[in-house]
């Protein structure tokens, strides 16, 4: 197989590939660097690329393979991640003037966790400043551009990491999700992105914003890809007490497994209201798909989505406000007008307030088990309801609606931030414009194994994963 065309397979098949010597990891990591080199700035979605690293790593892997050794799963496989996992030495700006040049004490976890399982880091990726915002705008390090027209947004805040999947610059990447920035770029860019239970993944020696939702998961090009990658990061951690202390989740043993049998809650479309006709007709054409397939689609309940979200923006304005306090009061000028903004209004927000918003988490959890899900295993609604917009139509200096707009994108997501509960976007189609629309599955707490399931069975009986956007 030629080194060129190695950049075009998913984690799954790198993994095999290099396991049984079809080609070798330094080919495989070599393939994404010039992926990375030359479509990479194009979409302005790399921040840096750690070329001497990922080949001596990858000619490492090699040395194992050949010496009998195969240490993990994803071995050799070569990957990129969001500009804020922090390892020991290197510098991981978050997309910000105020960490640039800083060097990280410590490596997070959830990559030490990929490089036991034999992947091979090999750049970082493009963000929104220190991941606060639904688009993927940032003034400081320029706007990542979508791969399936560059005049529209990515999605936020993992830019950089849904850009460079969709775009077949690495197999998988590693993003953050506090309000959707997992799953809306994965949405928006054409590929699968998984926000798994709140706990379920170690977010120490990642950036924070606020610890009650942030959420560290993949993004990748095809459902099994993302579980692997998943299944790799999950566990508990004594450096981050917010991890649960339950069995390791097995995603794949399941997966082809299907929907027969499997009952799908559905709300009614008065739910979404606000809903483009276009999102919703790929919506509705993905429910007759599972149907077809075998589920049983029953009423569900979507909960009260206004209060869910006014909710999620104090919990973030609050902790976010909290952990830049002292750079607000001392670097004010070194942040973006739009993330300012964001962080100031929470310096003033009652105490009372945000104990008040923590604790309806556990009431509108039980409410939507019982009444959304309405006794159904799985939860379906569109990962955003508004069409893919331009760049310059979602920047908040411009036109006064939008920051309606910026709004409107993260409408659907937040839910599953709030409740802690997973959640799963897939490819689910195009409009008009030739721009992805996302499905989104959501589970009950620790269910990953079943959204996981489900995505599977309508990936399986459509084509959108194996579109690739035409960029070279």
């Amino acid at each position: 197989m030629p080194g060129a065309d190695l950049a075009d397979l998913g984690v799954a098949e790198l993994a095999e590939g290099i396991r049984e010597r079809q080609f070798s990891s330094a080919e495989a990591t070599a393939a994404c660097l010039a992926r990375l080199k030359t479509i990479g700035p194009k979409l302005n979605a790399v921040a840096q690329i750690d070329e001497a690293f990922a080949l001596a790593q990858a000619d490492a892997a090699d040395a194992l393979l050949a010496a009998g050794r195969v240490p993990g799963p994803l071995h050799g496989v070569p990957m990129a991640h969001k500009d804020m996992m922090f390892r020991e030495g290197r510098i991981s700006a978050c997309g910000t003037r105020i960490l640039a040049g800083t060097a990280a004490e410590e490596t997070a976890t959830v990559l030490e966790r990929l490089d036991a399982a034999g992947a091979i880091e090999i750049a970082r990726l493009n963000m929104v400043e220190f991941a606060l915002g639904p688009t993927g705008h940032n003034v400081i390090t320029g706007h990542v551009r979508n791969p399936w027209d560059t005049s529209r947004i990515t999605g936020g805040s993992s830019s950089g990491s849904g850009a460079s999947v969709a775009a077949r610059l690495v197999p998988a990447a590693l993003g953050s999700d506090t309000g959707g920035s997992i799953r809306l770029p994965a949405s928006i860019c054409g590929v699968v992105g998984i926000k798994q239970t709140y706990g379920r993944v170690s977010r120490a020696g990642a950036m924070p914003l606020c610890f009650s939702l942030d959420h560290v998961g993949p993004l990748a090009r095809s459902v099994r890809d993302a579980a692997m990658v998943l299944e790799a990061i999950c566990g508990p951690d004594p450096r981050d007490p917010t991890t649960l202390d339950v069995p390791q989740p097995d995603l794949l043993t399941t997966l082809e497994e299907g929907v027969k049998g499997l009952r799908i809650a559905v709300p009614g479309d008065e739910a979404f209201a606000d809903c483009d006709s276009e999102v919703m007709a790929a919506f509705h054409a993905a429910v007759e798909t599972l149907k077809r397939a075998g589920a049983e689609i029953l009423p569900g309940r979507l909960p009260d989505l206004d209060r869910a979200n006014r909710l999620t923006t104090l919990v973030i304005s609050v902790e976010g406000a909290a952990y830049h306090a002292n750079w607000l009061r001392e670097r004010p000028q070194e942040y973006g007008a739009q993330t300012r903004a964001r962080l100031l209004p929470g310096l003033y927000q009652p105490a009372v307030r945000y104990l008040e918003a923590l604790n309806l988490r556990g009431p509108l959890l039980a409410e939507f088990v019982e009444l959304g899900l309405n006794g159904a295993d799985a939860f379906l609604m569109p990962t955003s309801p508004v069409p893919t917009p331009t760049i310059a139509e979602t920047d908040v200096g411009g036109d006064a609606g939008a920051v309606q707009k910026v709004i409107a994108i993260a409408r659907y997501t937040r839910l599953g931030n709030f409740l802690g509960v997973p959640a799963i976007s897939v490819p689910a189609g195009f409009d008009r414009r030739g721009m992805p629309i996302g499905l989104q599955i959501m589970g009950r707490p620790l269910d990953e194994a079943l959204i996981c399931r489900v995505a599977r069975a309508y990936e399986r009986e459509t084509d959108w994963a194996g579109r690739r956007p035409n960029i070279a």
